[in-house]
């Protein structure tokens, strides 16, 4: 009887407190995604299927673990992703040139480290902030600098495969939930005055022929193919959109990779301008709601940290993609977030959210039952 009536008031707790906003949000961005994938590749379509269902599963999981009670594995998991990532560069595949997937043991899947170490951060993050809380005025140099090497050391690794869209996601991840969280302001005057002063010779030195032609291309005065053409599949949807037949940017291979990179131009190719406007406002809505939801966690840092980090992937990833597609972003390998194919950036969002409505779901017994959790600033 006593199992029963724990299992019923943890049942209550998830529905009072469960976000259903969200998932309001997620299905009709991840079913215009199957909708259009479909219409190019009927094959893709099933797989990403399958990745749906995959994803809310394990969003249904990560609802339900008992997150809190297993803080100690963080530190576990990130040093696996860690080794996961260094391991890409011996035993990686390669798909379309670029080497960033392990291949599964006995099957035909691969992962890509580059994008399962982004929860694997977040959690560490949040993991290391709730330990030691910034003070009033933000965090000193030594805070600072110890948590920014749990965010460095992804990054290089993923840069040297190489990947520096996604490193630069990391990047923006990590500092992102720093500059929420609170750091003195003189450390980022220090840090951009650095940068700035360095950037000539990190460019000369610390990128590939194809990286620096990607910029010179996005800076030079006619963009490049890719970039034509995903401007003519946007511009052509005018206001409403086209049929499927008459989305000749798509259907005749004009426009490259429209189920990934470039799924927002086939988006607005084949509903208009009003339809990017409703994909770019749920992505803002999701972006703000999920920052407003830091209100709720209080003095628990592990969850203002988690809720930050989500917010700030969205608004990275969505802005990055978009800006990338109209001519106003260098094109690097960044998908639309729940929009663009592929497996694992979609598992990745979906286990963001499932340990974030488990955050929500259970913070009042966090608050009353964990001193340690709920330290006030100093």
């Amino acid at each position: 009887m006593a199992k029963i009536s724990t299992m019923i008031q943890i049942d209550r707790r998830i529905f009072t407190h469960f976000d259903f906003f969200i998932i309001l949000l997620i299905l009709p961005i991840a079913l215009s995604s199957l909708f259009l994938i479909s219409e190019v590749n009927e094959s893709l379509a099933k797989k990403e299927v399958a990745y749906i269902l995959i994803g809310f599963g394990v969003f249904a999981v990560m609802s339900l673990l008992p997150i809190r009670k297993l803080v100690w594995l963080i530190p576990i998991i990130y040093w696996v992703d860690i080794m996961l990532l260094i391991s890409v560069k011996f035993f990686g595949v390669s798909i379309l040139g670029a080497k960033r997937w392990l291949e599964i043991p006995f099957t035909t899947m691969t992962i890509q480290p580059s994008e399962i170490i982004k929860p694997a951060l977040l959690l560490m993050l949040a993991y290391q902030i709730q330990k030691n809380p910034p003070l009033q005025e933000g965090y000193d140099w030594k805070t600072f600098l110890k948590i920014s090497l749990y965010i460095i050391l992804p990054f290089f690794l993923i840069a040297i495969e190489p990947d520096l869209g996604s490193a630069g996601v990391v990047l923006m991840l990590g500092f992102g939930v720093l500059f929420l969280i609170g750091v003195r302001w003189k450390i980022w005057a220090v840090l951009i005055a650095g940068f700035l002063a360095v950037s000539t010779l990190l460019y000369e030195v610390g990128l590939k022929d194809y990286q620096k032609q990607r910029i010179a291309d996005f800076v030079a005065e006619k963009p490049s193919y890719h970039v034509q053409q995903s401007i003519i599949a946007i511009g052509s949807g005018g206001l409403f959109g086209k049929g499927k037949e008459d989305a000749t940017q798509v259907q005749l291979k004009f426009l490259p990779i429209a189920t990934t990179d470039f799924i927002f131009a086939y988006h607005v190719e084949r509903f208009g301008f009003f339809g990017a406007l409703l994909l770019i406002l749920a992505y803002a809505a999701m972006t703000i709601h999920i920052l407003g939801l830091r209100a709720k966690f209080g003095n628990d840092y592990f969850g203002v940290v988690f809720a930050s980090g989500i917010g700030v992937l969205i608004f990275v990833y969505s802005s990055i993609n978009i800006a990338m597609t109209i001519g106003l972003a260098p094109v690097v390998g960044i998908p639309l977030p729940l929009y663009s194919y592929g497996g694992t950036s979609f598992l990745t969002f979906m286990i963001l959210f499932g340990i974030l409505e488990n955050l929500l779901a259970f913070r009042f017994d966090f608050l009353y039952n964990c001193v340690s959790f709920s330290k006030r600033k100093r």
